[in-house]
């Protein structure tokens, strides 16, 4: 089957994603003659499109309830229309799992934009950030409109950083002007030290930019404080060290850890706390199933656990 490139748009109503898709269809640039286009509106807000301003010429409008988002009928909207590419306006009250969970197997996410109103984020991060966050976390673009010259770019800056490093940040002020963020996110550890050492406080930052970035961290020795899991199915010698970490709420709380390659004598069991140095170095691993960090430790000792035990970005 022919991969189906999917342009995501999320935001909750009123956020500016409608007007935001609608200029983007009037734009010569998008059209491709020889593509069909489908536009899956997931959710209705009071502002509607208007398609004789459209410069895209051959699309296809389809309006989905959200308990009708199913594969199914994804399915039956793709063998109706045989689009090239979709467009959806995501319902921000719905969380990505469940299209994720309906998409065709050969639809493909090629872009994720994500627009906020400013003058009611903070007010949804405080009370619903769980939702916040997953608008965040995969999106390559965080769009905050209707941004007020009072408004601290700082403090909107600290919550999308929280959730991730990856998307580009623009505040978009009233009265059209577009400011792109430009803030510096210097790590709190230094990378570049001898010993990069990971306090218990930072050890969320770590684990997440070495994800995202772990070439940047081969052949680093780090020295950090971790919890242990061991299992009778490695080798002799192989532990996976790691904390908690919860990146948005008690819900999301997951043990993030590497595979640790150690020599100790120490009778080593999953829950004890250790401090463990050691050089990073990428490779294969049936514990990851892909490429991935292994710590080859050059010393474990034990350690109390850190005064909070789950780490945060907060």
């Amino acid at each position: 089957m022919r991969e189906i490139p999917v342009y995501l748009f999320l935001g909750f109503l009123d956020s500016g994603k409608t007007t935001f898709i609608q200029e983007t269809f009037e734009d010569p640039r998008f059209d491709e003659p020889r593509e069909r286009t489908l536009l899956l509106v997931l959710e209705e807000g009071e502002i509607e499109y208007v398609p004789a301003r459209f410069a895209v010429k051959t699309y296809m409008i389809e309006t989905l309830a959200s308990e009708a988002l199913t594969q199914e009928n994804l399915q039956a909207l793709v063998k109706k229309h045989k689009p090239d590419r979709v467009v959806v306006e995501y319902n921000g009250m719905m969380t990505l799992d469940a299209f994720f969970e309906a998409m065709p197997e050969n639809w493909a996410i090629a872009q994720v934009m994500t627009f906020f109103d400013a003058n009611t984020f903070l007010a949804y991060n405080r009370n619903m950030r769980q939702l916040v966050f997953d608008k965040i976390q995969y999106a390559s673009l965080v769009v905050f409109n209707r941004f007020k010259g009072n408004f601290s770019q700082e403090e909107f800056h600290k919550v999308v950083r929280a959730v991730s490093r990856r998307p580009d940040i623009v505040y978009e002020y009233i009265g059209g002007k577009a400011v792109y963020d430009e803030i510096v996110d210097p790590l709190p550890f230094d990378v570049d030290a001898p010993i990069v050492e990971i306090e218990d406080r930072d050890y969320a930052f770590f684990y997440r930019d070495l994800m995202e970035d772990m070439e940047k961290y081969e052949g680093k020795i780090v020295r950090f404080k971790g919890l242990v899991a061991v299992d009778k199915r490695m080798p002799q010698g192989t532990i996976v060290v790691g904390r908690h970490i919860m990146t948005c709420c008690e819900a999301d709380i997951a043990y993030s850890g590497m595979v640790c390659l150690h020599a100790a004598s120490l009778p080593l069991r999953t829950r004890d706390w250790v401090i463990v140095t050691g050089r990073i170095d990428l490779g294969e691993h049936k514990i990851y199933g892909q490429r991935g960090p292994i710590l080859k430790a050059t010393s474990i000792e034990y350690a109390d656990p850190p005064e909070n035990e789950v780490a945060t970005f907060f």
